[in-house]
Formats: structure tokens, sequence, C-alpha cells
């Protein structure tokens, strides 16, 4: 029968009525089948899928900014007690510095001081070992004088001189 309609000349036996034909035949069947809603309820679902995914990455965004602000506050907090610690090691560093400084001084000047006692020491050690010297050789020297100009008569005059002299201071 179809291959008589086809012949007839009429509407049915144009070929775009059989597409157009095929074509609602398929979309009723659709319809029969659900399957709009099947594709609604498929597109739906992922719409939803999506738009958890999207909370999820809203979400994990809000922690990841709330971890690097964490940790920016941190990192000042960081340098701030990391520049407080220099200053503190600076302060020490310079009072330190004065304490040794102070320290050398005195220690400088209690060394000078001995070493310029010491030199005084040597200084009245040598003057009476020069003097001691002076003293023997002007003995010595007094000696040898005396030994060649006093006589036998010469020295018992001194000697009853000098007699008489501590028999005058003693009365």
């Amino acid at each position: 029968m179809l291959v008589m309609l086809a012949n007839t000349g009429s509407i049915f036996g144009t070929a775009e009525f059989w597409v157009a034909a095929a074509f609602v035949a398929f979309v009723a069947l659709l319809v029969y089948y659900k399957v709009p809603g099947l594709i609604t309820k498929a597109l739906d679902e992922r719409a939803d899928a999506i738009r958890r995914e999207l909370d999820e990455a809203r979400r994990l965004r809000e922690e990841a900014q709330q971890l690097l602000n964490d940790y920016q506050r941190k990192r000042r907090e960081a340098e701030d007690e990391a520049s407080a610690i220099i200053e503190q090691a600076r302060r020490e560093a310079e009072t330190l510095a004065a304490e040794t400084r102070q320290s050398l001084k005195e220690s400088l000047e209690r060394r000078t001081k001995l070493a310029e006692e010491k030199i005084a020491r040597a200084e009245a050690q040598a003057l009476n070992e020069v003097r001691a010297a002076a003293v023997d050789s002007a003995i010595a020297a007094a000696e040898r004088i005396i030994r060649q100009k006093v006589t036998p008569d010469v020295n018992s005059r001194l000697i009853e001189q000098g007699i008489g002299e501590v028999k005058r201071r003693l009365n």
C-alpha cells in the first residue's frame, strides 16, 4: 500500500513527508518512553552535582584563604619576634662591649699602676745598690788612703784623740 501511495503523486509520495513522519514518530516514541524527563532529570542531577562541586570549591577556597591569612599573620608575628630578638641581642652586645671596654680600661690601669710601682721599686733598689757600691768604693778608697798615709805614730795619736773625744762626750 505504501508503494501505491508513493506513486500517486500526492503529498504522501514525497521524501520530505516521510522524513517528517519518521521524525514525528521518533519524537512520539521519545515522549512515550519519557526520555525528555529522563534527560531533564539527568541534567538536573548534573547541575546539582556541579552546584555541589562549586560550593565545595568555594568552601575550600575560603578555607585556603583563611589558612593563608593565618600563615601571613604568623609570618608577621615571627618577623616581629625576630626583630625583637635581634634588637635585644644588639642591646646586649652593646652592653657587653661597654662592660668589656670598662673592664679592659680598669685592667690596663691596674697593670700600669703595678708596672709603675715595679719600676719605682727597681729604681729605688738600683739607687740603693749604686749608693752601696759608692759607699763600698769610698770605704775601700779611704782604707787604701789611710793605709798609705797613716803611719803608726799618726795611728796612735788618732786613737788617743778618739778615746778622748768619747770620754768628753760621755761626761
